[in-house]
């Protein structure tokens, strides 16, 4: 009778150990599930809100540059691939607000500025790589990304330039976190020295590295600054084919040129818009989507710096990135507000 109440107390013993393992098992599937959740959630939330009518570019991609240092991107390459695309659709699909006699007054007015700040930029940039020791070929990338259109020029110049993965994500690193810098604060510098939308637009053409935020800045500073910095930025990404060329002539190897042709598609929305009936109400809807499509391209791009990307970029390059964008910058904004490039 004893040895039988000993047992029994001994398999209830047993029992209850296989169910706190089962239970200790169950709560940490639980907590597993829920950790790899988390982020999820909070991206997508975070991506309805860009699509709404209190956000903006800038507040977006300030939301995608908190969500990529604080959480692990459950989606980093698929939307590496479709913020690119979807970048370039809204540049088309902006097309359908410009006027054609407007892109071309803008595009040749800026030709003469472009030339000359691509050369300066190239040399003072390659100049400071040297005076830094940069690596050559992420000083070249970095010179490259500012002197035309950022991840664009990287990403079509570093094939041809042989550089690795690991130069590709510092040069590109570098360029991204400044340009979201760009993205914050020209509009708030604008407002502050005086600039007209006019002259704002050349500016942020000028001195900001990629499409997006030249977009983003000046579509906060007004209609007019949109349409200068759009037209003078896309004129200036079309340098990027002979640099990319030069680029591979002096190498001396063969590479696949990425052409951007979504410039012509741009172009041709413009020309839609000049030559067939003005009063159209499609072509409202589809700028007003291109620009919703716009915010959530930046913050896509936010979420994609993170911070391993900060470490990999290290200081020799985020200087050399840093001093050449400031005297870009500064130069471009003396000269627009003493008058000596204008449109």
């Amino acid at each position: 009778m004893f040895h039988s109440g000993f047992h029994l107390v001994e398999s209830c013993k047993s029992c209850r150990k296989i169910l706190s393992s089962e239970q200790l098992d169950s709560f940490g599937s639980r907590a597993y599930t829920s950790a790899r959740m988390f982020p999820k959630i909070v991206f997508f939330l975070a991506l309805i809100f860009t699509i709404t009518p209190w956000s903006s570019p800038p507040i977006a991609l300030a939301i995608g540059l908190v969500f990529g240092l604080f959480f692990t991107h459950p989606y980093l390459k698929q939307t590496k691939s479709f913020s690119k695309t979807l970048l370039q659709v809204c540049v088309v699909g902006l097309g359908f607000g410009m006027n054609l006699q407007q892109v071309i007054r803008a595009g040749r007015s800026g030709f003469i500025y472009t030339a000359l700040g691509i050369a300066g930029t190239m040399v003072l940039g390659i100049a400071l790589g040297r005076l830094l020791k940069v690596a050559e070929t992420n000083a070249l990338l970095i010179s490259v990304g500012t002197a035309i259109c950022g991840g664009s020029a990287i990403a079509a110049v570093g094939p041809v330039a042989g550089a690795n993965d690991e130069e590709m994500s510092i040069s590109l690193g570098t360029v991204f976190i400044l340009n979201s810098v760009a993205l914050l604060i020209f509009p708030a510098i604008g407002l502050a020295v005086g600039l007209s939308e006019s002259q704002f637009g050349l500016w942020a053409a000028l001195a900001i590295h990629d499409t997006s935020s030249v977009v983003g800045a000046a579509s906060k500073y007004g209609a007019g600054a949109l349409a200068v910095g759009t037209t003078v930025k896309l004129a200036r990404a079309l340098w990027i084919v002979p640099l990319t060329i030069g680029t591979a002539f002096i190498k001396r190897h063969e590479a696949r040129i990425q052409w951007p042709w979504f410039i012509l598609f741009f172009c041709l929305a413009a020309v839609i818009n000049t030559y067939l009936p003005a009063d159209s109400v499609v072509y409202p809807w589809i700028v007003k989507l291109a620009r919703i499509g716009l915010t959530v391209t930046l913050f896509l791009i936010g979420c994609g710096i993170s911070k391993a990307t900060l470490q990999k970029v290290g200081v020799r390059p985020m200087v050399q990135g840093v001093v050449l964008w400031i005297i870009v910058g500064v130069l471009s904004l003396l000269l627009i507000r003493a008058g000596v490039i204008g449109l």
